[in-house]
């Protein structure tokens, strides 16, 4: 008896550890120094870089909104400031001072909204923006309507109507940029599909980065085709089971420390010299996840088609960008947006993974304030400059 319930738990854990990286959008291999480097030394500089990883720590004035289903979701607010720095406004605007509008962020799978720790300290007091938390992921809610055993998978839709609440109560007026990674694009798309007035009416900037508008079931994760449909055909009950054993699975993935970091650097960063604090910081937000928030989530994606959505995009400027090597969401369903929209600055970044913003920061915060110019955030004259 023993024997088998030592068994089922190693087996929980593998699982567990692959159920959770395959949240941020990992399958499948370990880096090679995690089989040259002992486990004490790793657990030791885990526990270093935990202590003084810089990363994650910015906070606004914190506001709350209820979901349409009673989910309460946390949202953060960064306030223009007046006696914000002139040479960090020169780094991002050249001499011209950024025009009243509302830069909303919306993050990714099993992040949280300090997955855009880079972006929001530059923009930080220069241009209004808005952080929040995806319901169940961060400090927001667990989903009301995903709570209990009978508990309803996660839509994209669902997401676009929350994503609607914070705007309502975070933005309630003026314009805005609309910014989302991965999960976070296609929550942006979804608000595009139910509320095209909005859209119109007040968005005049968005950015899209390492995200999809349908098609997910076609990604391979850098894995033979055979093993990934065989594994798709299984998964949705294999996450069910451990859905409803989480404290078991969430013991499992911790003792598989190990290989579940190998795997989120894999499949979140290209790089070989990605900062190990930049690396653990990504790991300590996708291990925060729970597995049945994961589970929960999940089925959404097979689901997801926003292609047609796009089309309230069509007279905004856009930002379309990816990294070269991501294999969660591939850069090539970026260029498939911007192929359905003509107008969009594509811009795919070298020796990129899906973690884009986190591991190539610079690249992307230049991108974003030259779409903030380009969206009238910043009052035309002056030739940008970014550096």
């Amino acid at each position: 008896m023993a024997e088998s319930s030592g068994s089922s738990w190693r087996k929980a854990g593998f699982a567990g550890a692959a159920i959770g990286v395959l949240a941020a959008g990992a399958a499948a291999g370990v880096a090679v120094e995690r089989l040259t480097v002992g486990r004490s030394v790793r657990q030791k500089a885990r526990l270093a870089l935990d202590a003084t990883g810089p990363y994650g720590d910015l906070r606004g004035t914190p506001g709350r909104v209820v979901a349409d289903d009673g989910t309460v979701l946390h949202y953060e607010v960064d306030e223009v400031e007046a006696d914000a720095p002139a040479a960090r406004r020169r780094r991002l605007f050249g001499r011209r001072e950024p025009a009243p509008v509302t830069v909303v962020f919306s993050h990714g799978y099993c992040l949280n909204q300090d997955s855009w720790h880079f972006q929001r300290a530059a923009l930080r007091g220069l241009v209004r923006t808005v952080h929040w938390d995806q319901r169940s992921h961060g400090r927001s809610g667990h989903g009301v309507s995903q709570t209990g055993p009978d508990g309803a998978p996660v839509s994209i839709d669902l997401l676009g109507r929350d994503l609607k609440a914070v705007l309502d109560a975070a933005a309630p007026e003026g314009p805005l940029v609309l910014v989302g990674h991965s999960m976070g694009g296609m929550t942006v798309m979804a608000l595009a599909a139910q509320y095209p007035e909005l859209i119109r009416d007040r968005v005049v900037g968005v950015a899209l980065v390492g995200t999809s508008a349908g098609k997910l079931g076609e990604v391979t994760y850098g894995l033979p085709i055979a093993g990934v449909n065989a594994v798709r055909r299984v998964l949705p009950g294999v996450l069910r089971a451990l859905g409803s054993q989480a404290e078991l699975v969430e013991r499992g993935r911790r003792a598989t420390a190990d290989l579940f970091a190998g795997l989120i650097k894999k499949y979140s960063f290209a790089s070989k010299d990605v900062d190990p604090a930049v690396a653990r910081f990504a790991e300590r937000m996708i291990e925060s996840t729970p597995i049945d928030v994961v589970a929960a989530f999940y089925p959404a994606f097979a689901e997801h088609d926003k292609a047609t959505a796009l089309a309230a995009f069509g007279e905004l400027p856009v930002l379309a960008l990816a990294g070269d090597n991501d294999l969660v969401t591939p850069s090539s369903h970026t260029e498939a947006i911007a192929a359905l929209l003509p107008d969009a600055e594509l811009v795919i970044v070298p020796d990129a993974g899906h973690l884009v913003m986190l591991e190539h920061p610079e690249a992307v915060t230049d991108r974003l304030a030259d779409l903030l110019v380009r969206a009238g955030a910043v009052p035309a004259g002056e030739r940008f400059r970014t550096r």
